[in-house]
């Protein structure tokens, strides 16, 4: 067993195979493996596939590894042959290599656990039976408590477990029915659960399964790995698991407005000599990094790198709370003047209590303690800095400067889908922005991999590209990627070139996506159904098939039928699948207008969620009868009735 990996915490997402062949794994079991993914993924806050040295080093210096300084700056800067200060997965796994001795391991576990406040616990399932464990940190377990306290403090279906007691396992309990995780979702992203379609009430073993498919169903459409996480495990609790999840949902709902064409202020963060369309490209972190700075440099002070070891002192803290609060001088907006006699603290732990005491009073104490702040956490503190974001922050559009407003549009429902299926599949880095993060075609490589479709990564151009010539890098991805989808995927791709994909050029981007989405899918069905082909024609059949053996009236001509407007095909054949789970009485089906259809649909996706099917089509795919999403609900859903014969 790998124990050092231990150290790093819950899991989040698994990095994708794919960065793991590119490692030199020789020496590590694929549980090990498994376990390194984890430990990567903790550290690599941002999801860029690298971790920055100054992380590593407080990393060893917090554990008291007994590695003299000189031997860490050795070891690191043999390491980082790129010059960047950053590591990459491998060179991650080769440190871990030169690390694994079991003294280390052990006096590393046992001063880790110590001073970060993690927890190890033995593995209960089968396989991990035979000695494995996993961690869990207890900060993430008090931050995300607290968080959840408020977030659900007024929802009368929370009072059997909200509010929780952030210093025992209550947290590890209350997700065990399914209806917390369900209301969290919701409160990350509104109205993503149909709230009729949650059980609530005299809960059974089958109704609490229920609730907990419809939470993970739920999660994944709004872009959360939850590849490794069954019902099971949310059921018992697993500590590692539950946090995982809870993070992800928690860190959607965060980003969901550090966003420029939601947020359109975001504009004034603009550099001398920078296009718009570069600052389009920054993703969530980068833009709060950019945010904190621009109020640092109007308070006259130093820049920070990072959220972990440039905050410590909370002094960047102190100076962004004095430029962010408000200064009454919006009306009905009353003044609040930051306390700054704190930074005069000696001590830093008192110092950052003291900060987070006038973060208080702009009711942004959320996240961390002060021992997070002076161990510089870089999860929790990345949650407190997007939550200050949320509430002030005290940007305003630029008036003069020479903008194309047209530019700024937000994605289409269509492009929202596909990314959070990329996201939902554990890509890496993970997916902000549709065409920007897809330029190089690492993404795209990864999604070929998982539809089968084999990738020879000796050809692959690989981060960090150079200044000079390094979009010339990503071009050949690029066309490589185009020749893959040719070639050995069979697509039709005609038109298509690789520059096309590096342009982000829309229409042709979504073309090779959708071709990618729609194999997918397929797969799902041919593999549940022996490898048999699968195509419209087939599900078009079985869905007829299937209402017609359940006695229902409804019936599809195709995925462009005008009655599927109505979601009652899709409802018929939901009850179909499982008889009695529809409650029609709840539904109108004769003579709908547009809210009593969009009322339907909403109900139909999450029922289908619910009874097991990983949908990730929106309501509105429905009412609209977007053909090519109606085909994913009638795939999965045929999918879910498939596993049941």
């Amino acid at each position: 067993m790998l124990q050092m990996t231990l150290l790093f915490g819950s899991c989040l997402q698994d990095l994708p195979l794919t960065e793991v062949r590119m490692a030199s794994a020789a020496h590590f079991s694929e549980e090990e493996m498994a376990e390194l993914r984890e430990a990567f993924s903790k550290v690599d806050i941002s999801g860029n596939g690298f971790i920055d040295t100054n992380d590593l080093t407080e990393v060893l210096k917090a554990a008291n590894l007994p590695l003299p300084g000189y031997k860490a700056r050795e070891l690191i800067q043999s390491l980082t042959t790129t010059g960047n200060g950053r590591i990459s997965f491998d060179e991650f796994i080769s440190i871990f290599q030169d690390l694994k001795s079991d003294d280390v391991a052990k006096s590393f576990r046992k001063q880790i656990n110590k001073k970060e406040g993690i927890c190890a616990i033995g593995g209960t399932s089968e396989q991990s039976s035979a000695g494995t464990q996993h961690s869990y940190s207890e900060e993430e377990k008090y931050a995300f408590v607290n968080w959840i306290n408020k977030a659900l403090e007024k929802d009368p279906d929370c009072k059997h477990v909200v509010p929780m007691n952030p210093e025992t396992d209550d947290l590890f309990q209350a997700v065990g029915d399914g209806i917390v995780l369900c209301k969290m979702i919701n409160f990350s992203v509104p109205d993503t659960i149909d709230e009729r379609t949650i059980n609530k009430k005299k809960l059974t073993p089958f109704t609490i399964q229920e609730n907990l498919n419809l939470a993970l169903n739920s999660a994944s459409a709004i872009g959360c790995h939850v590849v490794n996480i069954g019902a099971e495990d949310l059921k018992e609790g697993k500590p590692y698991l539950v946090l995982g999840l809870l993070w992800q949902v928690i860190k959607i709902g965060l980003f969901a407005d550090i966003e420029i064409s939601r947020n359109e202020a975001l504009i004034a963060l603009l550099r001398e000599g920078e296009s718009l369309e570069d600052l389009m490209k920054l993703s969530p972190e980068d833009l709060l990094l950019r945010w904190a700075n621009y109020h640092l440099e109007n308070a006259g002070c130093n820049k920070v790198n990072n959220f972990s070891s440039d905050i410590k002192d909370s002094r960047a803290y102190y100076h962004l709370l004095n430029q962010v609060a408000p200064k009454g001088d919006e009306e009905g907006i009353p003044a609040i003047t930051i306390d700054m006699s704190g930074l005069r603290e000696k001590d830093d732990v008192q110092r950052a209590e003291c900060m987070l005491q006038q973060a208080e009073r702009l009711g942004c104490r959320q996240f961390v303690t002060a021992t997070d702040v002076v161990r510089g956490n870089p999860k929790l503190n990345l949650a407190f800095i997007a939550n200050l974001f949320n509430k002030y922050p005290a940007l305003h559009k630029p008036e003069n400067q020479d903008i194309d407003w047209g530019s700024i549009e937000g994605e289409t429902r269509e492009e929202r889908t596909f990314r959070n299926w990329m996201n939902s599949l554990g890509v890496n880095p993970r997916v902000n922005h549709l065409y920007s993060d897809l330029s190089d075609a690492l993404v795209i490589f990864q999604l070929y991999e998982k539809i089968k479709v084999p990738v020879d990564w000796n050809r692959v151009n690989k981060p960090p590209y150079p200044k000079l010539g390094g979009n010339m890098k990503k071009l050949e991805n690029c066309n490589y990627a185009v020749e893959l989808g040719k070639n050995q995927a069979k697509f039709s791709l005609v038109g298509i070139a690789g520059q096309d994909l590096n342009e982000g050029n829309r229409t042709l981007t979504l073309a090779l996506i959708w071709q990618l989405m729609r194999r997918y899918t397929l797969n799902i069905l041919e593999d549940i159904g022996g490898g048999e082909k699968v195509n419209d024609e087939i599900i078009v059949s079985w869905v007829n098939e299937t209402l017609t053996a359940a006695g229902k009236n409804s019936t599809i001509s195709s995925f462009k039928d005008s009655k599927i407007s109505t979601s009652m095909p899709v409802l018929d054949l939901i009850d179909a699948i499982q008889p009695g789970s529809i409650k029609y009485d709840l539904l109108k089906t004769e003579d709908l207008n547009e809210e009593e259809k969009l009322n339907n649909a909403k109900y139909a996706i999450s029922m289908a969620r619910k009874i097991g099917a990983r949908v990730y089509a929106l309501p509105e795919d429905l009412v609209e009868v977007k053909p090519k999403m109606v085909m994913t609900v009638f795939a999965c859903l045929m999918g879910k009735g498939m596993k049941k014969v």
